[in-house]
């Protein structure tokens, strides 16, 4: 895809306290070989010096903008802000501590554009928290529908990437017992959109002592709750589809 598209995208990145990672998360950005694009970093009443960093970064490059909330929210809130702000075509989802890699961009929107997607996500690494990269590739499925993704999370959200053209206007759900950007692609899946997976390491996840995914419990009670608080599942398919969860998350934690 040449630099003369038109085609726009917007980088939702939602921080709090990033201070030690949001220097390295915007320059991931700024290295990408596509350069349409706008990074729209949401701050969640950071206690630390975040602000005063992403300010600083703004001086010298003008496609990254800030919005300071009023009162801390939480990250759904956050992203939801960002992306009621995007003007791109298309919007890709980036947390304050993960990397992109230099082709992240462009692959995924030649891939999206050439097979004229509504929703992709892509292959990812898993590094430590302080930076180390480590063997744990996380190999994602080529498609996914609404029922297949209730039964394995498998979709980074570092790597998504949503056309808004197709999707229309979508927003997070604000449950914090919910499982947030789980919810908002089941919202997506639920109408009939499937995502496909590009099989390329595009992003890097950084696993911090406090992640989710380092909490296997209240990351399970997330899931479960937004079965039955967002999606309304039944008692009955919300147990058969929270044991193929569980299987897979298993095999997955098993791995990293």
């Amino acid at each position: 895809m040449g630099e003369s598209s038109d085609v726009a995208v917007s980088i939702i990145t939602p921080t709090y306290n990033a201070a030690k990672f949001i220097v390295e998360t915007i320059g991931s950005v700024k290295e990408q070989t596509f350069t349409n694009w706008e990074m729209i970093i949401v701050d969640d009443c950071s206690l630390d010096n975040t602000v005063d960093i992403v300010k600083k970064e703004i001086e010298s490059d003008s496609r990254i903008k800030l919005i300071e909330l009023k009162r801390n929210s939480g990250p759904a809130r956050a992203r939801n802000q960002a992306i009621a702000a995007a003007k791109g075509d298309f919007l890709a989802f980036l947390d304050s501590d993960d990397l992109w890699l230099p082709k992240k961009l462009e692959m995924q929107l030649l891939f999206m554009v050439k097979n004229n997607l509504a929703f992709s996500y892509t292959d990812y690494r898993i590094m430590t928290e302080d930076g180390a990269k480590t063997d744990i590739v996380f190999k994602v499925p080529s498609k996914l529908g609404y029922k297949t993704l209730l039964k394995n999370t498998m979709i980074g959200t570092l790597t998504v990437m949503l056309d808004k053209r197709k999707v229309g206007m979508v927003q997070m759900p604000l449950n914090r017992d919910c499982s947030e950007d789980f919810g908002l692609w089941l919202s997506i899946l639920s109408r009939g959109i499937h995502a496909y997976g590009l099989n390329e390491e595009l992003a890097i996840y950084r696993k911090s002592e406090n992640s989710l995914s380092s909490n296997k419990f209240k990351s399970a009670k997330k899931t479960w709750n937004t079965y039955r608080k967002v999606e309304k599942i039944n008692l009955t398919s919300s147990l058969w589809y929270f044991a193929n969860y569980s299987i897979n998350a298993l095999r997955k934690h098993s791995r990293a």
